[in-house]
């Protein structure tokens, strides 16, 4: 009896942790894994403000605050979800929660009916995208490596879609400006029309750049430099495990989901009322002040992998990000708004049509030759700072 309650009781001792303890441990892991994610004690402080309804300077700052330690965090749960499938699943999951903050911003403003707003941020996360995260990619890789190398062929692939993308935005605004009006024609029915149209073809292209890129010519987008791809870790990305159970990874993705979907609510409710007491203008908090928030992740990680000398990897990230934007998030923003009966369309005002394609064509310039150092970074940058400025006394 006592030798059968021995062995029970060391059967016990060796036996393995519970599932929950393990993804504790990972969950603790993530979070303290950045010191910005002790902004996270500040989102039950937004969302309290919010349902109070405290003052808007108040709902603001603090949801806006809120928005940058939760888009990292869901940054590290998704990519710890994706090393469960391989590579076309992954980057799928990657590219589906990517630009998750953004996404969902913009259909919290869509729905409050604040289209301009919806507008600026969109374009405001393309354009930190290309040009400040990837200017800064270049600068600090630049510092630590001189000059860099990146694929060729895939960034032409990249750029071609962004450029695609401008066009798909500039016609629209376009035919609003320089087609006439009267009774053969209304205006906003012709520029809702061209912007629904446009906005089925750019996902359709969405569609096909996903095939190309996680199926057909996988290769393209891979490191040309033969060296393993490094995680978050340290470790080779061949040799990461999921720290998280599946269900943990799910849950976790829902929940911060829904924290992110009740915050980006009480930003863009009180954005209005903050502008006209801060004195700053709409469009500059839409289209520089908020993509901050949502763009948090991809700047973070493409300057790490920047600097370890991991090129595409940072590129994919920069670049890969302002093409989920534009060919996704955009036209999805007017699909939403179609069957919601919010008539939202791609008719953008001439100096944020004028500065995207501007952008897009500088992007294209400094990456033409597949090679990058500090001072390509520095371009990239000043343009952003320049267009800021533009946007700051608008």
């Amino acid at each position: 009896m006592r030798k059968s309650f021995a062995r029970r009781s060391d059967t016990m001792r060796r036996a393995p942790p519970r599932w929950w303890r393990s993804d504790l441990r990972a969950v603790r892991e993530i979070i303290l894994g950045n010191w910005i994610n002790l902004l996270l004690l500040i989102t039950p402080v937004g969302l309290a403000a919010g349902y109070l309804k405290w003052s808007a300077g108040y709902v603001f700052t603090l949801n806006f605050l809120s928005l940058v330690p939760l888009a990292l965090v869901l940054g590290d749960v998704t990519e710890d979800l994706a090393l469960r499938y391989g590579s076309v699943i992954g980057g799928l999951i990657n590219a589906t929660f990517g630009n998750i903050v953004e996404i969902i911003l913009s259909i919290a403003a869509l729905l409050n009916g604040l289209y301009g707003v919806v507008a600026a941020s969109l374009l405001g996360s393309i354009l930190s995208n290309l040009l400040l995260v990837m200017g800064c990619s270049f600068f600090f890789g630049g510092l630590w490596n001189k000059t860099q190398r990146f694929n060729a062929t895939g960034n032409q692939a990249s750029g071609s879609l962004l450029f695609l993308a401008a066009l798909g935005f500039l016609i629209p605004t376009g035919a609003g400006l320089l087609f006439g009006g009267g009774v053969e024609h209304d205006h906003e029915a012709l520029v809702l029309g061209i912007s629904r149209g446009t906005a089925v073809v750019l996902l359709l292209c969405y569609a096909c750049y996903l095939g190309f890129q996680l199926y057909t010519h996988t290769d393209l987008f891979e490191d040309n430099g033969g060296h393993e791809e490094i995680g978050s870790d340290g470790l080779p990305a061949d040799a990461e495990e999921p720290m998280l159970s599946l269900v943990a990874s799910v849950g976790l993705l829902t929940v911060i989901t829904l924290v992110v979907a009740v915050a980006s609510e009480f930003l863009t409710s009180s954005l209005e009322e903050f502008s006209k007491t801060s004195g700053l203008g709409e469009a500059f908090l839409g289209t520089i002040v908020l993509p901050i928030a949502g763009n948090a992740c991809e700047h973070m990680t493409a300057v790490i992998v920047a600097t370890k000398n991991k090129m595409d990897l940072s590129m994919g990230v920069a670049v890969g990000s302002s093409i989920q934007v534009a060919l996704f998030a955009v036209p999805f923003a007017v699909v939403v708004g179609w069957a919601t009966g919010h008539p939202f369309t791609l008719f953008f005002d001439p100096f944020s049509a004028l500065a995207l394609m501007l952008s897009v064509a500088q992007a294209n310039f400094v990456t033409a030759g597949a090679t990058s150092h500090w001072l390509l970074g520095v371009q990239l940058i000043a343009l952003y700072v320049l267009i800021s400025i533009a946007y700051f006394f608008k």
